[in-house]
């Protein structure tokens, strides 16, 4: 089972998070049913809380889980004039847990949303009990990989006639596939909409840059050295962190600990599932244990 929540972000956005499996009726069956702590998780841009269905499903036998439609994403708010902003994304993130009643919990993000996680476990520690950070980068990325990620755009062959179109252009014919990824197209798949014309995203690719234009130019190791819950980084072994930076995150952290994943790419959860739940749940099976 899942059900939408509404929750009101930062400048009155509003956002709707996703809670799977039934709600304990109240703290005392919740604490009985070991559903604390609370899970929060964070998807990466162009993303979307149904991205994490397949993690929350078995979450949710031993936590409360509750995965967020970020700003500009999903079916939360996409105010034309923003903010997009760092501090947008973090201040929501920090009024689910609050509103939700999840905290202290643990905060699993992915990509951009795993900066969002670690950004907020260093300015509100109270809130945040543990951290996993799925294949992002500390080291800033540069003027280089904005435009590059504006001519991708640009390639997308939109409106798509179908979905299935979808799954083959992002999981076969994208220039920046550099092999066969049916994992990739299922993803895209589930971040398109249809109108009149087709199947086209259900972000403004704008909004996407504008927000990826407010972290790609900076680095984030100081944050990171902030974070004093225990903390797991997650690196596909072909994804886009590789394993020393991975490493010398884990050596960052003060309670840092590292796990790759084989066979999988930047899209870990949706690659590899099986495989991300093997590192991930002793991690937070520790945590839950103390």
């Amino acid at each position: 089972m899942v059900r939408r929540i509404d929750v009101t972000g930062a400048g009155g956005v509003r956002l709707a998070a996703w809670e799977f499996a039934d709600p304990p009726k109240d703290d005392k069956e919740r604490v009985e049913l070991g559903c604390e702590p609370g899970v929060l998780l964070l998807h990466g841009l162009m993303g979307r809380a149904s991205h994490w269905a397949g993690t929350a499903r078995w979450l949710a036998e031993r936590h409360r889980a509750v995965a967020l439609d970020q700003r500009g994403h999903g079916q939360s708010g996409k105010p034309a004039g923003g903010p997009f902003t760092r501090e947008a994304y973090v201040d929501d993130a920090e009024a689910a847990l609050v509103q939700l009643d999840l905290a202290p919990a643990v905060l699993i993000g992915h990509s951009m949303g795993a900066l969002t996680a670690w950004q907020l476990a260093a300015r509100r520690p109270d809130l945040v009990s543990g951290l996993v950070i799925c294949d992002m980068r500390a080291s800033a990325l540069g003027a280089a990989s904005q435009r590059e990620w504006s001519d991708w755009f640009e390639a997308w062959p939109v409106p798509f006639a179908t979905l299935a179109d979808v799954r083959k252009w992002f999981g076969e014919d994208d220039p920046w596939v550099e092999r066969p990824n049916p994992a990739r197209g299922s993803f895209y798949a589930e971040v398109m909409t249809e109108s009149d014309d087709g199947w086209g995203p259900v972000f403004d690719r704008d909004q996407m840059l504008n927000t990826r234009e407010t972290w790609v130019y900076d680095a984030h190791w100081e944050e990171l050295a902030q974070v004093q819950c225990p903390t797991l980084v997650v690196r596909g072994l072909d994804g886009e962190l590789g394993r020393a930076e991975a490493q010398e995150m884990v050596r960052v952290l003060p309670r840092g600990e590292y796990a790759e994943v084989p066979d999988a790419g930047h899209l870990v959860h949706y690659d590899q599932p099986e495989g991300w739940r093997a590192v991930v749940e002793p991690f937070l099976d520790g945590v839950l244990t103390g």
